[in-house]
């Protein structure tokens, strides 16, 4: 979005406002709390934010749309059921703490628009909301529905960005019959099982001096001058183009994987412990995370099967060709040879492992043998088992 200067002010009001009837209302919880008085609940936060907005000290509140204000309300009721879901088990992936306080130096700020706000798309191609006017928009692509809410975002680096919520369905590619296991690195980006090789880009490496310096130029800046206020700018905009860069690059890879295999399979791997290693660096710059989690969307929604391996499987130090596991090897040992006498690249023979675990797990998701049938034990002449060994 590319908002007049006008609109940028009434976009800050809105952000500013929002801000506030979060914190009020999250203020009144944390004083209820702290009384020991019975949680307040969302009808009653409702109620108070509409006898608010008639007092001489939030009357400036009714300068932007109902709407905004009621978002920031049912923002905040989720974070709280995030919260109590973490708490109770009932939500996976890492413990949530309470909803905290927004604050006026974010340099993120976010509102909502829902359909009772009116919002639309003129017939110029820009986006009308209400007490804000007409933006203009660049379109990156066309909608596949009406949207039912749009969020207004402004991200560090000063630029505005529409996200709409729109109703969608599935479109399957036609099947194929090959499949792909994919070891991820950091030398090259990602082995696959049939051997190619994606290069890694190293966006963060390459862009390090001018961030570097960017980065020097504002710790130069005196604090709170307006030139300080440039200065964080180019640092965020330079961080920005890295992070772009490295998005369209992810979905640049995970479509055409997805596109061209029926499966595909990937190691899953602990991005959060490697993080906090000597390659921290290394680790973040690759994106391993963002990558898998765009093969698993694109997989679901192009009816492609997308299976995660044990991140335990040892694929690095099995044989693809006779399965025998051999010792522990440090990352220096790019080939090795196995006592049958097959040599292996570190990184085709873990693809290739991946390949053949994925497939097993697959198989066993969907219900299939995947060991052979139990042959029974043959009785003897006394009756009994002739062999307490279990044949397979």
């Amino acid at each position: 979005m590319y908002p007049t200067v006008g609109q940028q002010w009434a976009l800050a009001r809105a952000f500013g406002c929002a801000r506030v009837v979060f914190n009020d209302a999250l203020a009144t919880r944390e004083r209820a709390r702290r009384d020991e008085l019975p949680y307040v609940t969302d009808a009653e936060l409702s109620k108070a934010l509409t006898a608010v907005k008639k007092t001489p000290e939030r009357a400036w509140l009714g300068e932007v749309s109902s709407v905004v204000l009621q978002q920031a309300l049912a923002d905040l009721n989720t974070a709280y059921r995030n919260f109590f879901a973490s708490v109770t088990g009932k939500r996976k992936g890492p413990r949530l703490g309470p909803p905290r306080f927004r604050s006026r130096r974010d340099h993120r700020q976010t509102i909502r628009f829902t359909k009772n706000a009116q919002f639309r798309i003129t017939a110029a191609g820009k986006l009308r909301l209400p007490k804000i006017g007409d933006v203009p928009v660049r379109w990156s692509r066309d909608l596949p529905s009406d949207p039912s809410s749009v969020t207004i975002i402004k991200d560090t680096a000063g630029r505005y960005f529409a996200s709409f919520v729109v109703e969608t369905t599935d479109d399957p590619l036609p099947e194929c019959e090959s499949e792909i296991g994919i070891d991820l690195g950091l030398t090259t980006f990602a082995v696959l099982s049939n051997g190619k090789t994606i290069t890694s880009p190293r966006f963060f490496r390459q862009a390090e001096r001018r961030l570097r310096k960017a980065q020097q130029n504002l710790s130069r800046k005196e604090k709170g001058s307006k030139n300080r206020a440039k200065a964080r700018m180019q640092v965020a905009r330079a961080h920005a183009r890295v992070r772009d860069a490295r998005l369209d690059f992810a979905h640049k890879q995970a479509a055409t994987l997805i596109r061209e295999n029926q499966a595909v399979y990937v190691e899953d791997l602990c991005v959060s412990g490697l993080a906090r290693t000597r390659l921290a660096k290394s680790v973040h710059d690759a994106g391993w995370g963002i990558f898998t989690r765009m093969l698993e969307d694109k997989a679901a929604r192009y009816g492609r099967t997308f299976v995660k391996v044990d991140r335990w499987f040892p694929s690095s130090r099995t044989c693809s060709t006779c399965g025998r596991v051999d010792g522990p090897k440090p990352l220096s040992v790019r080939e090795w040879i196995c006592p049958c006498g097959a040599v292996h690249d570190r990184d085709l023979n873990a693809a290739r492992n991946i390949l053949a675990a994925g497939r097993a797990e697959r198989l066993n998701a969907c219900g299939a043998q995947v060991r052979p049938e139990r042959v029974p034990a043959q009785r003897g002449e006394a009756g009994t088992p002739e062999s307490v060994t279990r044949r397979w």
